[in-house]
This record gives C-alpha cells, sequence and structure tokens, in this order.
C-alpha cells in the first residue's frame, strides 16, 4: 500500500499559509477536490514548455503554428487512449467542461421520432439532467435509501418505455456520495433495449480507469464526458467522446470559424468531426494541461490512485463517527472504501452546513463545501425530505430567504491529501461540536452564508492582477 504522504511531492503550493481569525495562519487543508483540483506540477512545467511555442492551431503554416497543432492533437489522441477509446469509431470533442459537454451532446443527439426517451436519475449532478429536459422527454430512475440507482426501477423504466428509450445518461460517480454506477451493467441493459448510453465521469475519471470497451462488446460506453479542472489540471477544459457518427451527421450547434470545409454566399459544406463540433479558436493551453495530467496519472498507475484513495476514505469513514451529532450520508462502512470515490458528505446535528463549513475555513484553514452541490434532488432525497418540505424549501428560496436552505457539508479527497489531512478536520468538527471557536458568525439571509463579524481576509495581500 503506497506511503499516504508519497504523492504530495507532484503538487506544489501544499504548504502555503492561509490566514486564519487567530491571526496565526496554517498550510491550507483543501478536501474540496470533488469540485476542483489543484494543478500538478507536470502540468505546470508541460505549460512552461508549451508557452514559448503557443500560437493559433490548424491551417497556420509557421513554426509555432504547427508545434501547437500537433501539441493540440496529441492532447486528443492522450484523451482517446485514457478512455481506451477507438480512434475509428470515436471522436474526442473539445469544450469547455463536462457542462458544456453534456449540452453538445443534448444538442446533437440524434433523436427521432418515437424514440425520444432519455432515462437518468436522482442522484445526477444538474448538468447530468438539465440538458436533458429541455432536449426530450426525460424519466428519473429511482433511487434507493441509501442513495444509490435503483436498478430493478432502471429495468423497469426500460420496460416501461421499451421502443422509445434513446438515451440512457449516467453519472460514472456520484459527486455527493461518492457512489460508482455500475455503467457498463447499465450499458448492457441500455443496448438490449436498443439505446445508446452516456456515462458522464466527470468525478469518476480522477479516480478510476475508465474503458469504453470494443462497440462489439455489448457494455460498451457510446458516450464519456470528462472535465480537466478535476483531473489537476484546472485550465478550462473538457472533453466529449462519443460515436463519430453521430457527429458526421446534421449541422453542428455552434458555427463558426474551423467548422466548415468551404463557405460560399449560397451554401456551406461543414468539416468532418471533431472540428465541426469546435468552432473558433480552441483552448490549447488546456489541452496540453489535460494531456500533462492524464500522463501524470498513468505514471502513478490509476490503481494505485484509487487504492491510496481508499485507505483515506476508509480511515475518515473510522474517525469521523468520533464527532458528537455527527451523521455521514451515503455508505458509512469502512470496509467498502475501495468501491466508493472519496466524497463524504455529513451534516452536523444543532449546527447549519453553512455555518460549519465557515467555521472550517476561517478558525481551521480547511476548506470543504457546503450546500446542495448542484444536486438539489439528491440532497433532498438523502434527507428524506417531503414533496411538502421540498415545497416549503422552494417557496422561501423563490422570497430570497436561504437561511434554512437544506444541504450538508462535504469532504472530498484528491492524490495529495493525507492521514493528517483527515486528522485536523475530525479535529476542528470536535472543537465545533462542544461549541470551542473563537468567531461570532452572522449569517446573510439572502444566500445562507455565514461570515465571522468584524473579520475578512486582506485579498489583496495574497493576490492582485
Amino acid at each position: 500500500m503506497p506511503n499516504p504522504t508519497h504523492y504530495q511531492n507532484l503538487f506544489p503550493g501544499l504548504d502555503t499559509p492561509t490566514p486564519l481569525l487567530n491571526r496565526q495562519p496554517q498550510p491550507y487543508v483543501n478536501l474540496d477536490n470533488a469540485a476542483s483540483t489543484p494543478p500538478m506540477k507536470a502540468v505546470l512545467e508541460a505549460i512552461d514548455r508549451f508557452i514559448p511555442y503557443y500560437s493559433s492551431v490548424h491551417r497556420g503554416t509557421g513554426f509555432k503554428s504547427q508545434v501547437s497543432t500537433r501539441a493540440y492533437e496529441i492532447a486528443r489522441e492522450r484523451t482517446l487512449q485514457f478512455l481506451h477509446a477507438d480512434a475509428g469509431e470515436h471522436t474526442c470533442i473539445f469544450g469547455k467542461n463536462t457542462t458544456e459537454a453534456i449540452n453538445k451532446l443534448a444538442r446533437r443527439f440524434p433523436f427521432q421520432p418515437g424514440r425520444d426517451v432519455v432515462l437518468t436519475s436522482g442522484l445526477e449532478h444538474h448538468s447530468n439532467d438539465l440538458p436533458w429536459r429541455a432536449a426530450a422527454h426525460t424519466v428519473h430512475i429511482r433511487l434507493t435509501p441509501e442513495g444509490r440507482i435503483d436498478l430493478a426501477d432502471y429495468e423497469a423504466q426500460l420496460d416501461a418505455y421499451a421502443g422509445r428509450v434513446a438515451l440512457v445518461s449516467i453519472a460514472g460517480a456520484s459527486n455527493v456520495t461518492g457512489f460508482i454506477t455500475p455503467i457498463h451493467q447499465m450499458a448492457e441493459m441500455a443496448h438490449v433495449a436498443g439505446a445508446q448510453i452516456l456515462a458522464d465521469c466527470a468525478q469518476l475519471a480522477p479516480h478510476r480507469a475508465i474503458e469504453m470497451l470494443p462497440r462489439q462488446d455489448a457494455a460498451h460506453l457510446d458516450y464519456v464526458t470528462l472535465s480537466a479542472h478535476k483531473m489537476y489540471a484546472p485550465f478550462g477544459t473538457g472533453a466529449l467522446v462519443g460515436l463519430r457518427e453521430t457527429f458526421e451527421q446534421g449541422e453542428p450547434d455552434m458555427r463558426g470559424g474551423g467548422t466548415v470545409e468551404i463557405v460560399t454566399l449560397d451554401d456551406v459544406v461543414w468539416a468532418e468531426p471533431p472540428e465541426r463540433e469546435e468552432a473558433g479558436s480552441p483552448n490549447t493551453v488546456g489541452a496540453v494541461a489535460l494531456a500533462a495530467a492524464i500522463r501524470q496519472l498513468q505514471e502513478v498507475g490509476m490503481e494505485n490512485v484509487a487504492r491510496h484513495e481508499a485507505e483515506l476514505t476508509a480511515y475518515a469513514l473510522s474517525r469521523l463517527p468520533e464527532v458528537p451529532g455527527i451523521s455521514i450520508y451515503g455508505d458509512r462502512r469502512p470496509e467498502n472504501a475501495a468501491r466508493r470515490v472519496g466524497v463524504i458528505p455529513f451534516g452536523l446535528r444543532g449546527n447549519s452546513h453553512f455555518k460549519v463549513s465557515s467555521i472550517l475555513g476561517c478558525e481551521f484553514g480547511i476548506g470543504v463545501r457546503s450546500g446542495c452541490f448542484c444536486a438539489h434532488p439528491y440532497i433532498l432525497h438523502l434527507l428524506g425530505l417531503s414533496q411538502a418540505e421540498s415545497h416549503q424549501v422552494r417557496e422561501q428560496i423563490l422570497a430570497g430567504d436561504r437561511a434554512d436552505m437544506p444541504g450538508l457539508i462535504r469532504a472530498s479527497f484528491g492524490l495529495y491529501n493525507t492521514t493528517g489531512d483527515v486528522d485536523r478536520l475530525v479535529e476542528a468538527l470536535l472543537c465545533i461540536a462542544r461549541g470551542d471557536y473563537a468567531g461570532e458568525y452572522i449569517q446573510d439571509r439572502s444566500t445562507g452564508e455565514y461570515h465571522p463579524s468584524g473579520w475578512e481576509p486582506d485579498f489583496d495581500q495574497f493576490l492582485t492582477l
């Protein structure tokens, strides 16, 4: 088993002090990796090597343009290889992030009359739910009380909409509970029903190896999306990898430079994918960063990434119950840590999730996230709110009052986190549970957030632009 501090040397800035309410700075503990991850040293080094050659890509005859084009296309190839995709059958389309990728597929998917249903689930991030509501008749698969996808209900929905299901769109891993979805099992069931499948791998890709599998394998994945900013390359790139034939049909959802073969005043001939789908100048630096991050993750080995994370998650699940009044949601069993990704949602009895997260940041230098994590229906399910209670929450929010907005606190691990980070979190929560903190925290009812009265960091001291 790898040493839990072994991977810290792959990251810069882990000892950067963060200002605290007591005026005694401490190194920051980032436990908000499910939102975004910091860059690896290898990513920054790759960008530093590339920047002197940065130029426009495609169709440029100058040397720097050729270098930039080559780097951009290598990044595309490396993304396909990372997912074990077939470059002959699949294409890799770069964009801003997973959200943009799913929206693109929702606009470009070849829905047919009579086959216009998308099955998704109640655990999805809004980005894998809302685009489908705008594009097709969207049906949500039920969840178990624990928060997993109910496979019996999935099968029932495939039967209920037999012949109408065009696409199943499912998260590879939940950004709230860390549950890993059986995407290949669900893919096989989708294909038997004549549907295709998208795996939203924004949360899965940084933590587990992903195989799209050959198309002749009934368990193959037709489309996969991922975000570089969750894979230690936060420079604004995401990828949609999917069946080339889908994007060879129809017209692109965005039109402009780079999407065409030839334009006359009365005709347009569109380029082949992926160029057809990448209007305008692309984020070449972001693609280089993603390629460097993929290479570093592969050098570490995704099996080692998973092993390290399972160790941290098991340790955290064994220690967090020491905190009086804590409630952990999802699977609380340390022995199951290897079957999930390192995301732990919890609440602290008698304390607002907004307030706990503020105290952790302001007095203990620990970054977590609180709220609903862009998964409102899932949080309401986990908290067991009735339809009437959910309606009341909705009305309060519409009235501009988020003071009592339901939510949880989420700690999420990255490759650089250690058991020492878990210890700092537990010790801080023990202090909060017994009321041992210094600040007087005032709530802004319009946002729900708490801030310590009379104190705010001098941000200009740390960064000015």
